[in-house]
């Protein structure tokens, strides 16, 4: 077993491994850019060294800096949590080269799966269901009208190397792809260097349904279960919930097999999830392959009694995985709390936190690095706490987010706490029903 853990990452997420580290006897680095000194992940770790100032791409993405920082206080692994460098085949490799043990996916790995056009060529030889659509790059505009016509209307042109949205266009008519085909490239290249797009049929009324699943050094692999993470906005998840209100029990049964396969067929290692969109007939199609933990991971945590950090730390540290399956005993949900004024357009607030009081009781969890009198600084992604609440039942869960959020109070900035009190009450919601699609037509009310 490691000895020290550095934790590549910033936030919540890194408080989140310290955490797991601590319990399993392990000592910690954290690591910090000018910005996030009086950020908690810094003040719990064992260790902290500055990597550089505010900017991610001097700190927090500089490679060199990170590798020198774990080779100074002799980490022997890198944790790189969510976003930033987790799914980075280039310093994935470098801590080979530095024989520091990257507590993720391999370099093959995440470049065989972080193209989504070589992803889907790579699930359809593992006999998983894709979404109809280009096997690959397609190389100009001239295949992909003919692609089009060949998986009819509407299609969704999206970026090879895409991500968060960008590079992606619905288009509903042939009159309008040639727009849209030059319009997602110039956006995708700018946002990634890559122009490569692929195409897919438009799957309509569609649920993002992803299936956590966890494979070792051994080629075994097991899942556990679904989170539902449909409700989104501009592509960017909002909450999440485990079981789907949409899954039956076959269908559960069908994509954890399906996501237990494409983990074994590429011999996956480490924490991972197999995302797909399930259309209105339970339909599922593979979409992407997250190579990392997700945001969400602590639903899952909840209902199977499951540490998902400390299994990553087990399986990078060469111990099998038991080969169960998991499947969910209670009802989770989790609201991203957003340091954004969702009353304007959810425009980012960064800011003085003035005064903060955490919910709690049964079966409340809140991850969070925030406090009163901490500022937020307006160089990283907004999220700054993530609410996780867990019942018996749907209708429980729900009852018990919406006495959380009231009792949540975070003054001086503003949240989308009020968001997602009013998510909580909304009937299409509270019914499971919802699509990729709800949030076009949700409709914040302005309060008091």
């Amino acid at each position: 077993m490691f000895k020290k853990i550095l934790i590549a990452n910033r936030g919540e997420i890194a408080l989140r491994v310290i955490r797991t580290c601590r319990e399993m006897g392990i000592k910690t680095v954290a690591v910090y850019s000018t910005a996030d000194q009086d950020s908690l992940h810094v003040r719990f770790a064992d260790e902290a060294v500055c990597i550089g100032p505010a900017p991610s791409s001097e700190s927090y993405l500089k490679m060199v800096n990170i590798i020198a920082a774990a080779e100074i206080t002799n980490a022997d692994a890198i944790h790189p949590g969510y976003g930033f460098l987790s799914e980075n085949a280039r310093f994935s490799k470098l801590c080979q080269d530095h024989d520091i043990k990257f507590i993720g996916a391999s370099p093959e790995m995440i470049n065989r799966m972080g193209d989504k056009a070589n992803a889907k060529s790579t699930m359809i030889a593992a006999g998983v269901p894709c979404v109809p659509g280009s096997e690959g790059v397609i190389k100009d505009f001239a295949q992909c009208e003919k692609l089009a016509i060949e998986t009819g209307y509407p299609v969704m042109l999206k970026a090879s190397a895409g991500g968060g949205g960008k590079g992606m266009r619905a288009v509903w008519k042939a009159e309008d792809l040639k727009d849209a085909w030059d319009s997602a490239r110039h956006e995708s290249k700018a946002a990634f260097g890559n122009d490569d797009m692929y195409m897919e049929k438009l799957i309509e009324e569609p649920r993002h349904i992803e299936i956590q699943i966890v494979g070792d050094s051994y080629g075994k692999a097991c899942h556990l279960s679904e989170r539902d993470c449909s409700v989104q906005r501009r592509h960017q998840k909002l909450t999440e919930e485990t079981p789907s209100p949409f899954m039956t029990d076959e269908l559960r049964e069908a994509m954890g097999k399906a996501a237990v396969a494409a983990a074994e067929y590429i011999k996956y290692e480490g924490a991972g999830t197999v995302e797909f969109l399930v259309d209105k007939h339970r339909n599922f199609y593979f979409m992407e392959m997250n190579t990392r933990i997700q945001v969400e991971h602590p639903i899952t945590e909840e209902v199977v009694d499951y540490d998902l950090i400390r299994e990553q730390i087990s399986v990078a540290a060469g111990i099998p995985i038991s080969g169960r399956n998991y499947y969910p005993k209670l009802h989770s949900i989790e609201c991203r709390i957003n340091a954004e004024d969702p009353f304007a357009n959810f425009r980012p607030a960064a800011g003085k936190i003035t005064s903060f009081h955490a919910p709690g009781g049964h079966g409340v969890r809140l991850d969070t690095h925030v406090y009163a009198g901490y500022t937020i600084p307006p160089n990283y992604d907004s999220m700054i706490a993530k609410l996780i609440c867990t019942a018996q039942t749907r209708e429980e869960a729900i009852g018990k987010m919406k006495r959380a959020l009231d009792e949540f109070i975070i003054e001086g900035i503003k949240t989308t706490i009020p968001f997602h009190r009013q998510l909580m009450d909304h009937p299409d919601y509270v019914a499971g029903n919802y699509t990729t699609k709800f949030m076009e037509d949700f409709v914040i009310e302005k309060t008091v």
